[in-house]
């Protein structure tokens, strides 16, 4: 399993997303855009010794804002130049076609993030 999901959707997600951590994995829910109710079997959150946290931007000053960015960029940022945290991106789609894209965001489908590209003018 992987150490660290960072969960956007929460609602009918929250058990998958506790599926696939490992032993001793944490679990940060920073949005709800599934919905805010779930059903999870707290049995198998205690046995793997599972973390589930919760947080959002906000309710946060701009300072503390400030102060997470840039913790971002000095710690995030380098592990994805490098490859070794990848962003999973299921499609791309030209701006022309962003009904499509829009489409396949409801369907449900995908398994990654959907993208826009577009050429500036």
């Amino acid at each position: 399993g992987v150490n660290l999901v960072l969960d956007m959707v929460s609602g009918p997600y929250l058990p998958k997303n506790l599926e696939v951590l490992a032993v001793g994995g944490r679990l940060a829910i920073i949005g709800s855009l599934g919905g805010v109710r779930s059903e999870i079997n707290m049995r198998n959150v205690m046995r793997r010794r599972l973390t589930i946290a919760g947080s959002t931007l906000r309710a946060r000053n701009s300072a503390v804002k400030a102060s997470i960015a840039a913790e971002l960029r000095e710690h995030v940022w380098p592990l994805l130049k490098d490859e070794t945290m990848k962003i999973r991106i299921d499609t791309v789609f030209d701006m022309s076609e962003a009904s499509k894209a829009h489409s396949l965001m409801e369907s449900n489908a995908h398994i990654g993030k959907i993208a826009l590209t577009w050429q500036h003018l």
